[in-house]
Parts: C-alpha cells; sequence; structure tokens
C-alpha cells in the first residue's frame, strides 16, 4: 500500500499521523477483501482548508470534518470485481497498484470532536480515516441501513487495532 500524505498545517499529534494513517488504511482494505496493492492520497488541512474544497467540491459553504474522492465505480460496495475487469481506468500502470481515491482530512476538526465526545486524538483520527476509506471501498451512509452497515465495518476496524473510546 502506497500513502501519499500531505500536512498544509503546522498542528502535529502526539502520535506519527502518516504511520497511524496507514495502520487503519490497512486494516479496511483487509476487512473489505481488497484484491490488490492501493494507493491513496491524503491531505491534512486545517478548517478553512477544508471549509475551501467542500465548498469547491460540494457547494457546501461550511467545514467538515473529512471529505472523501473515490476513484472507483463499484455496483455494490467493495465489489471489486468491476476494478479488476479494468484495470487500465483504475490501477496506476507503473506501481500496479489500485488507485483508490483521496481523503482530505481537518486536523482543527480532530482536535474539536476528539474533546467534545470524550476521547483521545488518535481514535478520532483513526476513525475519520476508516470512515473516509470506507467510502473510497463504496459504502455511503445516506440511508439508514447504509449508515448502520458503515457504523459497524467502522467500529470493527477500530477495535481490531485496539482503539477504543
Amino acid at each position: 500500500m502506497t500513502l501519499y500524505a500531505e500536512n498544509e498545517t503546522e498542528v502535529t499529534f502526539d502520535f506519527e499521523m502518516e504511520e497511524t494513517a496507514k495502520m487503519v488504511i490497512n486494516a479496511v482494505l483487509a476487512s473489505e477483501k481488497c484484491p490488490s496493492d492501493a494507493t491513496v492520497n491524503l491531505l491534512l488541512t486545517d478548517d478553512e482548508g477544508i471549509r475551501t474544497y467542500n465548498k469547491e467540491y460540494r457547494g457546501i459553504d461550511k467545514a467538515t470534518d473529512v471529505l472523501s474522492f473515490p476513484n472507483l465505480d463499484f455496483d455494490r460496495p467493495a465489489d471489486f470485481s468491476k476494478v479488476m475487469k479494468h484495470q487500465a481506468d483504475y490501477f496506476d500502470m507503473e506501481s500496479g497498484e489500485l488507485i483508490l481515491g483521496d481523503i482530505i482530512l481537518s486536523v482543527d476538526k480532530v482536535k474539536d470532536q476528539a474533546k467534545a465526545y470524550g476521547h483521545g486524538e488518535k481514535r478520532e483520527f483513526c476513525f475519520l480515516i476508516a470512515h473516509s476509506m470506507l467510502h473510497l471501498c463504496g459504502y455511503d451512509h445516506m440511508e439508514d441501513e447504509e449508515r448502520l452497515v458503515m457504523e459497524q465495518k467502522q467500529e470493527e476496524v477500530l477495535q481490531s487495532l485496539g482503539i477504543t473510546r
């Protein structure tokens, strides 16, 4: 798995952000039975930065915690069969890795939400990475049934890594 990570802020945490993100990304890829090595792009920004991206790409002029930009078209969540049949559309031909997509995360929201929910910043960071990765794997939470599936999968990944509230 290749992670291209960029931090456009001066914010730091008491954990190594890139290694922690890789750990969660790999856990989600394993849980979803991704059939290939994958590439993910991660941009760490602040509330103003994510507000700009949210306005530009979603037409919503407010800060959010995380944005996900999947590169894949799934008929069903985590059904990689279509992807494997159309490798030229979804794979980096040099590395051979599946290009999953982009994650933009607000480090300000990580700090604020960890405090609001009464758990650590690492837990919040991992939760948001897991949440976004599930979006990159085709999951959504627009309907209650979908939301419940995502919540269960997020919790299973975090539990498997020993990341609890």
